[in-house]
Order: C-alpha cells, then sequence, then structure tokens
C-alpha cells in the first residue's frame, strides 16, 4: 500500500511539473519581452522579419551637435522618421537638439548617461545610469525613452537581463555604416545602402566628419528601392514573436 501511494504521488507531481513545462515553454514562444536565450546568450533585438520594405534609421549620439540641424533637415526632405539614441550628458551639453528631435516626431532612445562600458557595470549601477538618462531625455523630450542601446553596442547576458527586467527594448543593428573617425562620404553611402533589405536597422551617427553629407545620397538611394523609414519602434513587434540566433525578430504566425 505504502509503495501505491508513493507511486501515486510521483505521478501526479510529475504531471504537474509536464503542465509547468508546457505553459513556459509556450510563454517562452510567445512572450512580449525583448530578449531569447539562443544557445548560451541572451540576444537582443538586430533587425526584423517584414515584407513590406520599412526600415530603421538609428543614430547614436554622443560627440557634438553641429550637424544636427542639416541631419533633420534632410530627414524631413524624405519625409523619414529616424530613431536618436542620445547619451545622458551629451543631451544636457546639447538639449535644443533633443527638443528638436521630438519637435520633428523622431524618436529618442537611451544610449546611457556617459557612455560607460555596461559590462564592467553592476545591475544597480547599470539601472541607475539608465535611469538618470531616462531623466533627462523625458525632461527634454516630454517623453520617457523606451528603447536602450549599450554603448560600443557591447552586451551580455546581465546587461541584456537587467535592459530586459526594466521594461526597456534593448536594440543593436544590423547594418553598420562605420561612419565615424575619417570616413568618406561615399563609404558611408556604400556601407549603408548595400545588401540592405526590409525591416533592417541601420546603425548611423551624428557628430561626425561625413554622416551628414553622405545621408542625403543615402536616403535617395533606398527611397529609389523602395524603402520606408520609420521609428524603431514602428519597426519591431512588441508580442508574439521569437527571436533567431542571429537577432532576427520572428512574428508568430499563431
Amino acid at each position: 500500500m505504502k509503495v501505491f501511494v508513493l507511486k501515486k504521488r510521483f505521478i501526479i507531481i510529475l504531471a504537474a511539473l509536464c503542465t509547468v513545462g508546457a505553459a513556459a515553454g509556450f510563454f517562452a514562444a510567445t512572450r512580449s519581452t525583448p530578449t531569447f536565450r539562443v544557445g548560451n546568450r541572451e540576444i537582443p533585438i538586430y533587425c526584423v522579419e517584414r515584407g513590406d520594405n520599412k526600415i530603421a534609421l538609428t543614430f547614436d549620439c554622443a560627440w557634438n551637435a553641429d550637424d544636427v540641424e542639416n541631419i533633420c533637415s534632410t530627414l524631413d526632405a524624405y519625409n523619414a522618421k529616424a530613431t536618436f539614441f542620445a547619451v545622458g550628458d551629451w543631451a544636457e551639453k546639447y538639449p535644443d537638439a533633443v527638443k528638436q528631435f521630438a519637435q520633428k516626431g523622431h524618436e529618442i532612445g537611451n544610449h546611457s548617461y556617459n557612455h560607460a562600458h555596461y559590462k564592467k557595470l553592476s545591475e544597480s549601477q547599470m539601472l541607475a545610469d539608465m535611469e538618470k538618462c531616462d531623466g533627462i531625455l523625458e525632461k527634454l523630450s516630454g517623453k520617457k525613452p523606451t528603447l536602450f542601446r549599450s554603448p560600443y553596442g557591447e552586451y551580455n547576458d546581465t546587461v541584456v537581463k537587467t535592459c530586459d527586467s526594466s521594461g526597456r527594448t534593448y536594440i543593436q543593428w544590423s547594418v553598420d555604416s562605420i561612419d565615424y573617425g575619417d570616413a568618406s562620404a561615399d563609404d558611408i553611402l556604400r556601407r549603408a545602402t548595400t545588401n540592405v533589405k526590409s525591416g533592417d536597422i541601420l546603425l548611423l551617427h551624428n557628430g561626425t566628419k561625413n554622416t551628414a553629407a553622405a545621408l542625403p545620397q543615402i536616403l535617395k538611394t533606398l527611397s529609389e528601392r523602395g524603402f520606408e523609414f520609420v521609428t524603431v519602434s514602428e519597426l519591431i513587434y512588441t508580442d508574439n514573436y521569437t527571436i533567431d540566433h542571429s537577432g532576427k525578430q520572428i512574428k508568430n504566425n499563431n
């Protein structure tokens, strides 16, 4: 009798565990959080699987604001919206630039307070840094950022999980213009327009030598190929999706 009771209890416990496991599997396949564990790593969003020719231009803002007026005017000319990932202390130095982004209808994302190496920070230090930057950007734009991009694009599991648990969406990029330093306008154009596909997220910077000069031709070239420029939040999915090993966000069919 004791053996029978033990077996019965084991069966009940096993059935309960299977039910929980199945629920957890379903949740992982449909959850609305921005990160997924692939292999041994947490993977953020690099690009999005789409078939509508929508792409997102993103600018990391950390150096100066000399070209902000020019960049905004060019975006206006092509009816293009972009996402600007601003560093907090940059925003403090150039508040009018952040206000202009907001007034023009562009999206503003968090790029840390002072461009620190996030992989060297603890979870509490990361959260404090994100909040400090958010506070500055919200005060200037009237809207709290929901997107985050780590300085240098570096991340590990702790960085991504911390971003995720705080309700922010971590955004990387799939096309790198490598527009800083002495990069020529022609080279920036080539890297920013070669092999671009629907759902790509392009990385650019403001405050560089030639990005503003290359931007009109970038927009012209991609527009002629039928691409539409939207903000990152308009590009990504917010629920019922998965992320593959490459960081591509894929909408579930169910």
